[in-house]
């Protein structure tokens, strides 16, 4: 009974965890862009990062506070952008973790 219920637990982690990755990756091999639009994005992701650094280098002790309002709105804007152009990570739904944990409560 014990080696039943691993072998349905690790079946269920391997449909939980293994199959979306293989199947983001097919999804991603068909959809890849060029080699020239991934320079261009990093090009883009490496000049927000450069001007992200501008703005916390900035000697901010001068400015009123309009201009530090200004400022914290731009920064925010480009980390918004940043992370659009920056896909990654693995992604789990709720759902998942709950059945996930479901079967674990029920099956030990």
């Amino acid at each position: 009974m014990n080696k039943s219920k691993m072998l349905i637990i690790s079946g269920f982690l391997f449909l939980a965890f293994i199959l979306p990755l293989n199947l983001k990756a097919s999804a991603n091999a068909k959809s890849a862009p060029n080699d020239s639009t991934k320079t261009i994005q990093l090009a883009e992701a490496n000049a927000l990062l450069y001007r992200l650094r501008e703005i916390k280098e900035t000697d901010k002790s001068k400015m009123n506070s309009t201009q530090k309002k200004e400022l914290r709105k731009e920064a925010h804007t480009l980390k918004k952008e940043f992370r659009a152009n920056t896909n990654g990570g693995i992604y789990l739904s709720v759902g998942v973790i709950i059945l996930i944990v479901l079967l674990l409560v029920l099956l030990l």
